[in-house]
């Protein structure tokens, strides 16, 4: 919002909005509490980064007073308590019922302004007594990935779907401003960053996830960084039809993951993991138990699944009540799961327990960073995961996953197996020149295992794929690409199968 010198919280730095001297690039449109939000996004001639630009409607000076004189009458008003300040369950409860009280002052002072008009200016005042002001904005645009303030001297950067690293015309006031967005996250999860603690990791209620720095640890500046909640999770629909992997390699993945085989999901940061791990869950059929361990809430699931999810917890101050991942994996032992989702892999102690799950007869799907299968082999069995190479082959799977940075789209770069002696058979490669998965090898340890464990023939298990194939062109077809819609034709295609 456009606001005089002193009174703004986030300022903008490019007015512009046609420049003879930029090539536009994108443009499309959201809406912030009934708000309409304008982007555009173009190449200014002479920068090598393209500018993400947000568009909104502007206040007056005379507005801005005003609004100002409601937001000091609320504070005067209002009786918060300290403790109240770090306590998430009050700082949702003030958040719900002060916007009650800032509807009913902004009608009070604003009697002429039209409803479209009144509710612009209580959610302002929301997003600035309580929220990250005009950041909001960014929060709410559902093609952005990540927002990075790097430091109050320079603009605020977002990661794009489908344009990568963009500059917006969004910049923070300075240093005190940083660290009060920070402090606001911290309060609303119980979390508090100081100087004395100038780190701080934060998981929002809505999935977000807050990391924070503090000057002098970030030599330019306090930061923040926000991974954003997606808010529609991928399915095996939006895989194929964005090309992030073939009909095949979809099928075959379905076929393991209906005979319950283990499998590792790999790739670099940000490469698509965990929308991978979301999508293998698409194949899940409604009568088993699944439990999914994270450190950040990020899976999502059809409702009606036998599904509990779980989720680590940080010590509070005094380095106590914490859960670790290794608590939960062995938790999750004694709640009887058919199934066992974990976020990552980092220490021995994990992987064995994961291994074990196993050889109990658990089928388990787990991520670990590593940028191909002969690297994902390395890393379980070396320091600091350090698994014997004998226990490697209860891994039927390795789905790798890959981000170009140049180009910022994702695809499944190898699906491969495991064999007997702990090495790793590539079945299908992504070739970057054609940008598809190429089949180069054949199948021996995998469809051993099936064979050994469901008595299927060559001849069955090739018609099970083609059946398979027949299901997710239709998915393609009729785009149902949502995670119920897509679980529910799972649900119904297992349940004819058995009833069938």
């Amino acid at each position: 919002m456009t606001k005089k010198k002193g009174r703004k919280e986030v300022k903008r730095t490019d007015k512009a909005t046609s420049q003879p001297d930029s090539l536009s690039i994108d443009k499309y449109s959201f809406f912030l509490n009934k708000i309409p939000v304008y982007v555009r996004i173009y190449q200014k001639k002479g920068e090598f980064v393209p500018t993400y630009e947000t568009s909104i409607p502007s206040i007056s000076e005379h507005t801005e007073i005003i609004l100002e004189k409601i937001r000091q009458e609320l504070i005067a008003e209002v009786n918060v308590g300290i403790g109240d300040t770090f306590n998430p369950r009050r700082i949702q409860e003030f958040e719900t019922s002060f916007r009650d009280v800032i509807a009913l002052l902004v009608e009070k002072y604003f009697p002429d302004a039209t409803p479209k008009t009144r509710e612009f200016l209580t959610t302002y005042l929301i997003q600035r007594s309580f929220g990250l002001g005009n950041l909001e904005i960014l929060r709410n645009d559902d093609q952005l990935e990540e927002i990075a303030v790097n430091s109050p001297g320079e603009p605020v950067w977002v990661y794009h779907m489908k344009h990568g690293w963009l500059k917006s015309n969004l910049q923070l006031r300075d240093d005190d401003q940083a660290k009060h967005y920070a402090s606001a996250i911290g309060r609303k999860v119980g979390r508090q960053i100081t100087v004395l603690e100038p780190l701080m990791d934060a998981n929002l209620a809505s999935g977000d996830r807050v990391n924070a720095t503090l000057a002098p640890v970030s030599l330019f500046g306090n930061t923040i960084t926000l991974r954003k909640f997606a808010a529609k999770p991928w399915t095996i629909t939006d895989f194929i039809s964005q090309n992030v992997l073939s009909l095949d390699a979809a099928a075959l993945i379905w076929l393991s993951v209906q005979y319950e085989l283990s499998i590792i999901i790999a790739g670099g940061t940000a490469s698509g993991k965990t929308s991978m791990l979301n999508v293998v869950s698409n194949f899940f059929p409604p009568n088993q138990r699944i439990i999914s361990i994270e450190d950040t809430h990020e899976l999502q699931m059809p409702k009606y699944l036998h599904w509990v999810p779980m989720v680590t917890r940080t010590p509070n101050p005094e380095g106590k009540g914490g859960i670790s991942m290794l608590d939960l994996l062995v938790n999750s032992l004694r709640m009887r799961p058919d199934r066992i989702l974990v976020g990552e892999i980092r220490r021995k102690a994990e992987a064995e327990v994961l291994f074990e799950a196993i050889h109990t007869g658990h089928s388990v799907y787990a991520t670990v960073h590593a940028n191909n299968a002969a690297e994902t082999i390395n890393r379980l069995t070396n320091p600091p995961i350090s698994v014997p190479k004998t226990l490697l082959p209860a891994i039927s799977m390795i789905l790798v996953q890959y981000r170009n940075r140049r180009t910022g789209i994702r695809r499944t770069f190898q699906i491969a197996e495991i064999e007997p002696d702990a090495t790793e058979r590539v079945l299908l490669q992504y070739d970057s020149a054609a940008d598809k998965l190429r089949k180069v090898g054949k199948s021996r340890s995998l469809i051993d295992v099936l064979k050994l464990y469901t008595g299927l023939s060559n001849a069955r298990i090739d018609a099970d794929m083609r059946e398979k194939v027949k299901v997710l062109k239709w998915l393609v077809k009729q785009k149902i690409n949502t995670v119920d819609t897509v679980g529910r034709v799972m649900a119904e295609y297992y349940t004819n199968r058995t009833t069938g």
